[in-house]
């Protein structure tokens, strides 16, 4: 099967709209979620009636962890019963194409599966998107996609799923048909999550949150107001979650925070948020390392440096202090240093502070991630080509100070 890999592919004519603090302008278009369900049990209450319709078969899609460590994956196994077409657990991280593609080639052979269900985090779900896009093209039908978290990773707030090609290389698929019909949040599936995974995931979370502030199409209203409730959310929920892990209402509103940081672009939000994702990207499926990990490294050092790029972001992201308690001094580039050195803070306060050495990222790979960020051609392409510097100009610069940054401890 050839698995193609459209950059976006945004139909409706909603188009990339420019969104502006001054003047107040902008376009708002939300995405296609059915309902959310939050609380206690609302997989058992609500899954069956989230169903397309009363015959309908459902496949789940989830990692080996969660059907072999935990009750869950058997759970609603049986919950589902009749409605029951298959399970998959083999996804893993950055979501492999070469498992996308088999299990779409499942579900292409019996068209009585009208429903995925994806458990877990960003992988299960971005590769129950890619299955769904596959599908599609093969068969001309789309799936209902009910998505469970694990995680705060949210990767259930958006229309675009990432896959990792046979070369390591992270692509990504936009497509607003791929947002999922059903979101439920519910505390007895995140209490099975490794505490460490739910924290750096929240990290993730917070970058969403802080990298949408200065995004030239995400709406003011109500894209960065609920980010902005989300970054005081999770600089509050985070350290009550680190010193009590299985307080169900703490997961629960956390996973609202999550949504919050990302639940409300809308499908006029045409390409990815900033340089801290980027970095994250060119350093997650390439070296095996975790996107809440790479929040973790990147985004306190980003917002220092993006201040320093752009004026407009300065006073954007100077305008965070007050959500996580702290006042404004009239200099938006220090106040920016500030929210930078908070979401530091934040991260050694929750005990995820860590650097690349960790996963034997050398410094010699440092080029290689900075071109993978600005997305240029890799391998024997470097940084001292032509090509590089006039395609990507300044913010090349950028990303070779802020790798230079997060490695400072080599």
């Amino acid at each position: 099967m050839s698995y193609h890999d459209p950059r976006n592919v945004l139909d409706g004519g909603n188009g990339n709209v420019t969104s502006s603090i001054s003047p107040l302008s902008g376009k708002y278009v939300p995405n296609r979620l059915k309902a959310l369900y939050y609380g206690p049990d609302v997989v058992k209450s609500h899954l069956l009636s989230c169903l397309p319709t009363e015959t309908s078969k459902a496949f789940i899609v989830t990692g080996n962890s969660l059907a072999n460590k935990t009750p869950l994956i058997k759970g609603l196994e049986s919950l589902l019963s009749k409605h029951h077409a298959g399970t998959y657990s083999g996804i893993t991280e950055h979501s492999p194409q070469t498992q996308v593609e088999e299990v779409a080639s499942r579900l292409n052979e019996d068209p009585s599966i009208d429903t995925i269900i994806s458990v877990g985090g960003g992988s299960p779900m971005d590769s129950a998107k890619n299955i769904t896009y596959v599908v599609h093209e093969a068969t001309g039908r789309w799936l209902s996609h009910i998505t469970i978290p694990t995680t705060l990773s949210a990767g259930e707030c958006t229309p675009g799923a990432g896959f990792t090609r046979a070369d390591g290389v992270k692509g990504v698929l936009v497509n607003p048909a791929l947002y999922p019909d059903y979101i439920l949040y519910d505390p007895k599936f995140g209490v099975y999550t490794p505490p460490r995974l739910f924290l750096s995931t929240g990290i993730r979370a917070l970058d969403h949150a802080v990298e949408s502030q200065y995004h030239q199409s995400v709406t003011y209203i109500p894209s960065r107001i609920m980010a902005l409730s989300a970054i005081t959310e999770l600089f509050r929920l985070l350290p009550e979650y680190e010193a009590n892990p299985k307080d169900e209402d703490t997961i629960t509103a956390l996973f609202l925070a999550a949504y919050a940081s990302l639940g409300f672009f809308g499908q006029n939000m045409g390409r990815g948020l900033g340089l801290s994702h980027r970095l994250g990207y060119a350093l997650g499926s390439p070296y095996g390392i975790p996107h809440g990990i790479t929040s973790c490294i990147t985004l306190g050092h980003v917002v220092k440096l993006q201040a320093r790029q752009d004026e407009k972001s300065a006073g954007e992201i100077a305008a965070i202090l007050p959500y996580i308690g702290e006042k404004r001094s009239g200099n938006d580039v220090e106040d920016s240093d500030l929210v930078g050195n908070r979401i530091l803070g934040l991260v050694q306060q929750i005990g995820l502070k860590t650097d690349l050495t960790i996963k034997g990222v050398g410094k010699n790979q440092v080029d290689v991630i900075c071109a993978r960020a600005t997305r240029l051609e890799v391998g024997e392409k470097t940084i001292e080509e032509p090509r590089f510097y006039n395609s990507a100009s300044g913010i090349i610069s950028s990303a070779a100070k802020i790798s230079a940054e997060a490695l400072k401890d080599w």
